[in-house]
């Protein structure tokens, strides 16, 4: 089967349904990473994201990385496998990334709910677990193949306060009103349906007090040894979160590599 057709077909039928308008339909071609469309294209570009009241459009892939689905003028990145599991766990992530850094700062009270949302195998949700030991992490993953890891590791690790969550590319499986901080990391990006998700992931957290804390790779810095489509700025992190009422906090720039923006339920 063609992947680009069948990728094309399912983004065309989601964004439909999500605006109940008529999109553009481009080619599916791969264009060469890092290449943006000729002058004439962007002009069309530009004029469905006008049009679309949902934010998506489908177009060509500036990126062969990418669905070939575009949200707010970002072009959506393909999902890791998980069979790519082993690079979550890799040994020089706590430095790269400065992971303990990250978690001191989240300041998490020790009766917390926590979700971490694009969980994977659990790298993030056992280190969060040991901080909320009367409260709970929420690991939240679409594959199942994550989810049985994750009980894996559960077991393994001891950490019964950890509990997997099997989720959609549109809904997170959230209780409402009842999360203190959402964590996801360099996951956001790869969101099928980022709307749908950052409306749920809001209704999910605590009126007043819950936080988004979002991690993504900097955009604005070509020394972060990481391919372009898998990386945010500042300005469209905010713009994403803000189209779904979340009201920017702030960012913190403490990380090696990443942004880490604070987000709230307005």
């Amino acid at each position: 089967m063609n992947y680009c057709f069948s990728t094309w077909q399912r983004a065309v039928a989601t964004a439909s349904a999500a605006s109940g308008i008529g999109l553009l339909v481009l080619g599916c071609t791969q264009l060469p990473a890092e290449t943006r469309p000729s002058s004439r294209s962007e002009q069309r570009l530009q004029a469905v994201v006008r049009a679309d009241t949902s934010g998506y459009v489908i177009a060509p892939p500036r990126d062969p990385n990418g669905i070939g689905t575009y949200y707010m003028g970002r072009q959506i990145a393909h999902v890791m496998g998980h069979e790519g599991a082993d690079w979550l766990e890799r040994s020089g992530r706590q430095q790269e990334e400065g992971t303990d850094l990250l978690i001191k700062v989240l300041k998490l009270k020790p009766t917390d709910v926590v979700a971490d949302i694009g969980a994977g195998t659990g790298f993030f949700s056992f280190q969060l677990a040991k901080k909320v030991p009367k409260g709970q992490v929420l690991a939240v993953d679409i594959q199942p193949e994550m989810i049985a890891a994750l009980r894996a590791n559960r077991r393994k690790l001891n950490a019964p306060n950890v509990r997997p969550v099997l989720s959609t590319t549109t809904n997170p499986a959230l209780p409402a009103d009842s999360v203190d901080l959402v964590l996801i990391v360099d996951a956001y990006h790869e969101f099928d349906h980022p709307r749908e998700m950052g409306r749920a992931i809001r209704r999910a957290l605590r009126p007043g007090t819950g936080r988004l804390a979002l991690v993504e790779y900097r955009a604005e810095d070509p020394n972060v040894p990481i391919k372009r489509i898998h990386k945010m700025s500042v300005e469209q992190a905010r713009k994403e979160m803000a189209a779904v009422g979340l009201e920017f906090v702030e960012t913190i720039e403490t990380l090696p590599q990443q942004h880490l923006l604070l987000f709230r339920r307005k």
